[in-house]
Parts: C-alpha cells; structure tokens; sequence
C-alpha cells in the first residue's frame, strides 16, 4: 500500500521558491531544501524530481503568479499609456525596496545566473520576456491607436526598449543602494513615450 504524503506539495513548491528566488540555484543544495521545506530528500525527488526539475517548478509558479498581475494591469479599458507608465513605474519601485533588493526577480536572476548554459532556464526567461513584450507592445499599440502616443513611435521597438529597462532595473536594484538610480531610469525611459 502506498504511503500518504505527509507534506503539501504546493505549500512545499512555494517555499522552494522563496528559496531559490532569495539565495539563485547554485547556493541552494538539496540539503537547504531538505532544512527549509521540512521534508526528506525522498519525498523531494520523488514528488519533484532532480533539484534543477525543482527549480524550473519553481520558477514556472513565480511567472505563473506574476503574469496575471502585468495582464490585468496592461488591459484595463480605456488609455493605455498610464498603465504603461504605471507598470514602469511600479517594477522601479519594488527593484528598489528592501525585498526587491533582498531578493530581485526570480527571471531576471535566472537569466543572469543560468540561461547562458541551462537551455530549460534559458527556454523559461525567454517565454516570460516574450510574454512582458507582448503585452507591452499591444499597450503601445492600442494607445498610438487612440492617440496617446506619437504615430512615428514604433510600439514594436518601444516594447523591447520598456522590456530591457525593466530587466535592468531589476539588476541594478538589487544591487545599488541609492533608489533614485532606478528611479530617473524609469522616468527617462518613460519620457520617451511623450
């Protein structure tokens, strides 16, 4: 007969993504794991798999709770470009609050740390920037559209370039102390949209 488990898995997924996200991949063993979830190395491998297949969980359920929030965001009816800004603004200031430097974000993090030689990460930040774009673009798309935004802007590239910063800001803010930094980053990467 098979045994229970005795442990939540999602609760155990979430906690080995607070892991991960504060501490990267490398720094975190499966011994860390084993501490900080409160289950045995076992039930690790034979509810997950390999710490990597662990990991990818991981930062599958980080996208998958921050996705919505950036769509929901981005979507609301009518102008487009305050939520645009809105969004800019918002990553600039978690990159430079006390979690956001703690911590960063777990994307950015893993494009730094294992996309240049981890293809599954790399696949992973990939869909995610592809996404962020996405949703970027159609927002300067539908606010050339009514007019908020310049008709020799290009919202294509305009997307990439809020993309790029947005990454950036996450990278400098997690580690620079000085949050005007990112700040008048933001802002003037934002004037660009005038």
């Amino acid at each position: 007969m098979a045994r229970t488990k005795e442990f939540d898995p999602d609760a155990a997924l979430q906690s080995a993504l607070e892991l991960f996200w504060r501490r990267g991949y490398e720094a975190t063993s499966v011994a860390d794991l084993v501490e900080h979830l409160g289950i045995g190395r076992a039930s690790i491998y034979a509810t997950f798999g390999s710490k990597h297949e662990l990991y990818l969980k991981a930062m599958d359920r980080y996208v998958e709770s921050r996705d919505p929030l950036l769509l929901a965001e981005l979507s609301q009816p009518g102008p487009a470009l305050p939520a645009v800004r809105a969004v800019v603004r918002r990553f600039a200031a978690e990159a430079a609050s006390p979690k956001g430097r703690l911590n960063g974000c777990f994307v950015t993090n893993t494009a730094a740390e294992l996309a240049p030689h981890d293809t599954a990460a790399a696949r992973r930040v990939e869909m995610s920037w592809e996404h962020v774009e996405t949703l970027l673009h159609s927002s300067l798309v539908r606010a050339r559209a009514q007019g908020e935004l310049p008709e020799d802007r290009d919202p294509r590239a305009l997307a990439r370039m809020l993309l790029v910063l947005l990454q950036g800001v996450r990278i400098v803010g997690k580690a620079s102390d000085d949050p005007a930094r990112v700040r008048d980053a933001a802002e003037q990467a934002l004037a660009l949209l005038d």
